[in-house]
């Protein structure tokens, strides 16, 4: 059974990204399905969102990316996290993990949840 589709708050899809990317190099495709993988299919990223997503953190200097043969033997742009993008990466992270707890806190309170 699929869960159904989430929608990603604004900014995350980039968080994402590089956090896919800091496990080494890797292509567009891959990273989307590292993303519907990891999440349980929770989580899926349209190419129309993913590859300007990758343009633009390429342009903001926090990925490099280079041609290479692909598994299937086309080449692909492989994506490799900066030193400036794991710098990001780790900023973000920590970010996200103190709004996630305030998240968790006002949803934990007395009377705070759906009814």
């Amino acid at each position: 059974m699929n869960a159904p589709k989430t929608e990603l708050p604004q900014g995350t899809l980039d968080l994402l990204v590089l956090q896919v990317a800091a496990n080494g190099p890797i292509h567009g495709y891959g990273i989307a399905q590292r993303i519907k993988q990891i999440s349980r299919e929770v989580l899926q990223v349209p190419q129309g969102s993913l590859y300007p997503a990758l343009h633009r953190l390429e342009n903001r200097k926090l990925l490099a990316a280079e041609w290479k043969p692909s598994d299937t033997g086309r080449d692909a742009r492989f994506y490799r996290l900066t030193p400036k993008g794991r710098a990001r990466l780790q900023e973000q992270t920590e970010s996200w993990a103190r709004l996630a707890e305030a998240v968790g806190l006002i949803l934990g309170t007395a009377g705070g949840g759906a009814r």
